[in-house]
């Protein structure tokens, strides 16, 4: 299972940006997807997760100025994040844990897998 983030960029302080990520493979179920960060010299944290039934946790950081969602129906997760704030800036990956269906030689059947996107840049500064 692949995971494809996009969306990043450079804006400045107060402005808003909208981050995708969409899953991709023989998936047949996703239960959590979520959002982490990390910054030049700190470790990958937490920014948001969102639950298959569509429960939802935030960071302290980001509550009230981020919003993460997710469209089911394309294996995608969102990330809109408002007010942005310089130290905000990071590189932001998304993560989503599930099942797959694999088919091999020696095996057919359902497995879990728990996956990284590459990684998007967000960078704001005046």
């Amino acid at each position: 299972v692949q995971l494809q983030a996009s969306g990043g960029g450079l804006v400045q302080p107060g402005e808003s940006l909208r981050l995708s990520c969409a899953a991709s493979g023989s998936i047949t179920s996703i239960n959590s997807m979520g959002w982490y960060r990390q910054a030049p010299g700190k470790q990958r944290d937490l920014v948001a997760v969102i639950t298959s039934g569509g429960s939802t946790n935030y960071a302290d950081s980001v509550k009230g100025r981020f919003t993460i969602s997710r469209d089911n129906a394309k294996n995608t997760v969102y990330l809109q994040m408002n007010s942005l704030k310089p130290e905000d800036t990071a590189v932001y990956y998304c993560n989503a844990d599930g099942t797959y269906y694999s088919d091999t030689r020696h095996f057919k059947g359902t497995l879990p897998f728990r996956s990284w996107g590459q990684g998007t840049l967000v960078t704001v500064s005046s």
